[in-house]
């Protein structure tokens, strides 16, 4: 059997994807959503390891914490910045198109994010018990639960900047790109308290104030882009504003490199955002603003465009159960032993080429989980006493799984 007639199928379902797809439809937004989503499994899947106990239990572990070289990494694969850049556009567009009222626009949205993560933490709070009667240790129970939940504090983050939407715009509008610059100066304040001359006298709960506008910054320069008022010079100027920001960050006040958490390192830049993950992100929505009609133009090919489609229809799939593709091949070989890559300390570059091969097994995990996890992501089809009922069940095996991951229970 000859590769065209194996890709013909294929060809023909990418063909039949472009025809159905408006032709009022951004494609080079979705098409940075679809690569700022897969940059969260890929960073995840890369720069998170595991160590083995005596009983067999798996436990967090990070390359970072001996190979600090590949922290330039996590400057390519950290795209939150993007995703809230392109979410706050979307929402912009969707705001300005909502036939109701604004709350209930909102409740869609919340509705749409909340579904998903109802999902994941049921089936765990369900499955945990089960894996636990199997002779999966505790420990490893404790650890999986611990990485399903650590990508999920983003859906509660972006619900509250989501309802913070009708403000956002009408910033936008008055001041245009310049309505996020306040939310950079909040952040350079809190910085410059917790980490300049008076840091020790500063509480250690002031880095909690980082957090909205910390995230709020993406999001409202992507509202911005959405009223039109950003263009080309105002990219330009996000994009070497953000990258001068960023090497003065690193160069001259020596903030960590790494752009997520390093186990045993004093300071973090992500949780909660410091200035330098600002920096990155304004640099990183500049080159996207600048990239779009190329991009554009790009997915405008079948091929190219239909992959995005299917990431984005399964976007919340991909966040919420990514940790569990890589779990699902972990927790088995930890029952081996060593395994290279899995299992094995996070410690040398021949872990990394062993974790880089592992990927593409995780990744088809995570598409033979999808088949039937992206059902979380379809609108209830049951009448409305039973859809109660079930959220209800769902919401009180997601609080208890919750509770388990984040050791109170």
């Amino acid at each position: 059997m000859s590769a065209s007639t194996v890709l013909a199928p294929l060809r023909e379902a990418a063909e039949r994807i472009d025809r159905r797809t408006p032709a009022h439809r951004d494609r080079a937004v979705d098409g940075l959503r679809a690569l700022a989503l897969l940059a969260v499994p890929t960073g995840h899947w890369l720069l998170g390891g595991f160590t083995l106990d005596a009983d067999g239990g798996l436990h967090n572990a990070s390359p970072l914490s001996s190979l600090g070289a590949l922290a330039p990494a996590g400057w390519v694969l950290q795209m939150l910045g993007v995703f809230f850049l392109v979410g706050g556009y979307a929402s912009a567009l969707s705001y300005r198109r909502r036939p109701g009222s604004a709350g209930e626009w909102l409740k869609g949205r919340v509705v749409r994010l909340g579904r998903p993560v109802l999902g994941v933490t049921a089936v765990w709070a369900l499955a945990a018990p089960v894996l636990h009667a199997a002779g999966v240790p505790e420990a490893s129970l404790r650890t999986g639960a611990k990485l399903v939940v650590q990508p999920l504090w983003f859906v509660g983050v972006y619900v509250v900047v989501t309802a913070l939407t009708p403000y956002c715009v009408r910033a936008a509008r008055r001041f245009g790109g310049w309505a996020a610059a306040p939310l950079l100066a909040s952040v350079a304040v809190v910085d410059l308290l917790r980490y300049g001359p008076l840091a020790e006298s500063v509480p250690s709960w002031l880095a909690l104030l980082n957090i909205l506008p910390g995230w709020l910054f993406a999001y409202q320069l992507g509202v911005a882009w959405g009223e039109r008022r950003i263009g080309r010079r105002g990219a330009w100027l996000l994009l070497a504003g953000g990258a001068l920001l960023f090497a003065a960050l690193l160069v001259v006040f020596h903030y960590p490199a790494s752009m997520v958490g390093v186990p045993g390192a004093a300071r973090t830049n992500s949780h909660p955002p410091s200035l330098l993950v600002l920096a990155l992100a304004a640099a990183q929505s500049g080159a996207a603003i600048l990239l779009r009609d190329r991009l554009a133009r790009l997915l405008d090919r079948p091929t190219l465009w239909a992959p995005v489609v299917v990431i984005n229809l399964c976007a919340m799939t991909i966040l919420c159960w990514h940790q569990t593709a890589m779990l699902a091949a972990a927790v088995p070989a930890s029952f081996a032993g060593g395994v290279a890559g899995l299992t094995t300390a996070p410690d040398s570059l021949a872990w990394v080429a062993a974790r880089v091969a592992w990927m593409p097994v995780f990744a088809a995990l995570l598409v033979g989980i999808a088949r039937y996890a992206r059902r979380f992501e379809a609108p209830p089809v049951e009448g409305r006493r039973a859809g109660v009922v079930r959220r209800a069940v769902a919401g009180l095996l997601a609080v208890g799984f919750g509770a388990f991951a984040l050791g109170l229970a």
